[in-house]
């Protein structure tokens, strides 16, 4: 059967045609029109998708030649509602519910956790197409599943600096709008120097949460960050600068310019012995041993020296009250002792039994998977951590091991998997069962 190009009607409110027109208007503003048989295959997606005929499965199934591990091979459907609805209304840029970054993250981690598997024509429970923009249009809770052409609409251009989690990286290509573009969710950054980040995405062969370079792993120059408008927006500035910005501002994965101000104070206050590089936005583990220190050094002991500052440590270092950090303690060599001369163990007389070995200490249980990776802060990690360094893996660690998951934590696992002799996703830096086992044994 041979389709011929045709161009979508103006005057046609039918949902291909409506498709249609949107993506002649995305390809005119690429230098570069649409090759003929791009056109065709978009052509006979739209048809099979208003026609509810084999036409789209069959175009689905056309055999991808460029794909790679590092290049997603995720072609995206039309814009539906929920469970494929294919009505005007989805079609338009309907009201945007409100939503905070706490909840689109909750929603993205279900499909995470699920794994739901990828498919451009099939529809979760959730009645959002599996594909990566009705990822993305589950997690912002638009009620519609959109596409990478048609999310923009929903969101404001930000730039790279501004990305927060819960927003989201978009790549078009006007060559191959339905297979050549993605999308993917950002999670927080990994690194200090952000060049890398959490990404969540639905990809194949399901919905995956991994470290990802910046922008993307192709095609990187392509990608341009959006923010969600329907998101709920942050309360207003205090009138008085010096009041607290609230415990929301601190912690792992935040990026503020209150993280800066707390370490700048620290510093003033004689914590410039934890950072090895100046404050930044970025909260990392410097901040919270200096916090510590600021806090134990006022006498305060448990909870209210847990790291984390509260009203009353902000206070105390915005209006510089209380006692300084005092400086690190210094160490006393120990006494010199008297050699003594050797003595020879006594040789036990014939036929005494050998003492047995020392016991081992058993193998800790595997706490779960769910305990390591961007974000996670907790007792488990630091075990890892120093069960690493105690078998010579340790070397992506600038600072000891910490209760802060890193990507120090990370190059160090799949060091130790790679000595295994494991490649590929088995030696992705996460550990697993198998991988703990090895290593407390």
């Amino acid at each position: 059967m041979e389709f011929s190009d045709v161009e979508p009607d103006d005057s046609c409110t039918c949902g291909g045609c409506t498709d249609r027109r949107r993506a002649r208007l995305h390809a005119v503003r690429s230098p570069r029109h649409r090759p003929r048989r791009a056109r065709r295959a978009a052509v006979l997606l739209a048809v099979g998708g208003v026609l509810g005929g084999p036409a789209a499965s069959l175009a689905a199934a056309a055999p991808r030649t460029d794909s790679s591990p590092l290049i997603p091979d995720s072609p995206q459907g039309q814009v539906a509602g929920p469970y494929g609805a294919d009505t005007p209304a989805h079609r338009s840029i309907a009201a945007r519910p409100a939503t905070t970054r706490a909840e689109i993250l909750r929603r993205a981690q279900t499909w995470v956790d699920q794994k739901v598997p990828y498919s451009m024509a099939k529809y979760w429970s959730d009645g959002y197409r599996q594909d990566c923009s009705g990822f993305v249009s589950m997690a912002w809770g638009l009620g519609s599943s959109q596409t990478t052409w048609t999310l923009p609409d929903f969101a404001d251009r930000i730039t790279k600096d501004e990305l927060q989690p819960g927003d989201a990286l978009v790549y078009n290509n006007p060559e191959d709008p339905e297979g050549g573009s993605h999308t993917v969710l950002f999670g927080g950054w990994v690194d200090a120097a952000r060049t890398k980040y959490t990404a969540l995405e639905q990809t194949r062969p399901g919905t995956t949460k991994r470290s990802t370079p910046y922008a993307y792993w192709s095609n990187a120059s392509g990608y341009l960050p959006y923010r969600y408008k329907g998101l709920s927006q942050p309360m207003p500035a205090p009138d008085d600068p010096d009041a607290f910005p609230g415990a929301d501002k601190f912690g792992p994965g935040k990026v503020n310019a209150y993280v800066t101000r707390l370490g700048k104070m620290l510093v003033e206050r004689g914590g410039g012995r934890f950072y090895r590089e100046g404050p930044s936005p970025d909260w990392g583990e410097a901040d919270r041993k200096a916090t510590e220190a600021f806090q134990l050094a006022q006498g305060w002991r448990g909870a209210e020296a847990d790291g984390y500052p509260g009203k009353d440590t902000w206070d105390y270092l915005v209006h510089h009250k209380g006692k300084d950090i005092p400086p690190a303690a210094a160490t006393t060599p120990p006494a010199p002792t008297t050699p003594t001369a050797p003595t020879t163990p006594a040789t036990p007389a014939p036929g005494t039994p050998k003492p047995p070995p020392p016991a081992q200490p058993p193998t800790p249980a595997f706490p779960g998977a769910d305990r390591f990776g961007p974000g996670k802060v907790n007792d488990d990690v630091l075990r890892l951590g120093r069960q690493l360094v105690a078998k010579g893996f340790g070397a992506a660690y600038r600072e000891g091991p910490s209760r802060d998951w890193g990507e120090a934590d990370r190059l160090n696992v799949a060091a130790f998997q790679r000595a295994r002799g494991w490649s590929g996703a088995e030696a992705d830096g996460y550990p697993g069962p198998h991988t703990w086992k090895l290593l407390f044994s």
